[in-house]
């Protein structure tokens, strides 16, 4: 008889299968990551099968050499015996205290453009206060916290109706989350995709400009009470990281893709008066709203 602890036991991968995982989802042959980790093919065969164990530092470095985010690599550390190396602390922690000064920093400097902070899940974590003209009107059950970013710019409830180039900027989202999924493998990640890929398409959210030979990115492009909106996206992430927390953290910032869009936000600022503090999601977005 199979008692629950050892069906557990048995569907828990091991080390070798996990080097395997991620090689593979590298597209990388044992020859390209051992000549990438200057071991032998022999190595790293007799690794995958459980033939020979790693040590702690060649178990790292073999997983540095994959790309594998560090919540992964503590679970690869796992597999092995080991310790986890990387903390994982909530972004509301004082330990992150700094981190998050310096994020509410970099969104505050992006006024009057719109610019927030997002973890692994795109899950809203702070948020400047342009971001408010971006997402009012928008489903009050959508602006709740967790405030998925994705889920409320697709939505039929949340900014899709808005967006003039919905069909374009619906693909670009959703070949980004599956790029995404492809690196981290996140089942999270790929429940959420086919939540998206489900939402409807309108039938009038036209197919991309004829002509874009002048274009250097895909713009986001909104209605608003203010006239049509475009703005051309960016991400910033945390470079050498050794929390888990802020190795999965981006900050998606919003540039004005025309000299109106951006005449149009700096009107906005000024007569919204002196900045605020950015928002975290322990707060309710409603704050941010008018």
């Amino acid at each position: 008889m199979i008692t629950d602890r050892s069906a557990r036991s048995a569907a828990k991968p091991s080390l070798g299968d996990l080097l395997r995982v991620w090689r593979r989802r590298r597209r990388m042959s044992q020859l390209d990551l051992a000549c990438d980790a200057d071991i032998s093919t022999k190595h790293l065969s007799f690794l995958e099968t459980g033939r020979s164990k790693p040590s702690r530092q060649m178990l790292l470095h073999l997983a540095a050499c994959l790309e594998v985010p560090l919540r992964d690599r503590n679970v690869m550390l796992g597999a092995a015996g080991f310790a986890p190396s990387f903390q994982e602390r909530g972004f509301d922690e004082p330990a992150l205290g700094l981190i998050r000064r310096n994020v509410e920093l970099v969104l505050g400097a992006h006024d009057p453009n719109p610019a927030l902070a997002v973890d692994r899940h795109w899950i809203m974590l702070a948020a400047n206060r342009a971001v408010a003209h971006l997402v009012s009107g928008a489903d009050q059950t959508l602006l709740r916290p967790p405030v998925n970013v994705l889920r409320l710019s697709l939505h039929p409830g949340g900014l899709a109706n808005r967006i003039v180039n919905l069909a374009q900027w619906r693909a670009h989202v959703i070949a980004r989350l599956r790029r995404q999924i492809d690196t981290t493998g996140d089942a999270v990640l790929s429940e959420l995709l086919e939540e998206l890929r489900d939402y409807p398409c309108p039938p009038d959210a036209g197919p991309p400009p004829a002509d874009d030979s002048g274009m250097i990115a895909i713009p986001f492009r909104l209605a608003t009470i203010d006239g049509v909106l475009s703005f051309f996206s960016t991400t910033t992430l945390f470079g050498t990281p050794i929390d888990i927390t802020v190795s999965e953290l981006a900050i998606e910032a919003f540039l004005p893709a025309n000299a109106e869009t951006g005449e149009t936000m700096r009107r906005l600022a000024a007569h919204a008066g002196p900045r605020r503090d950015t928002s975290t999601v322990q707060a309710d977005l409603a704050v941010l709203l008018p």
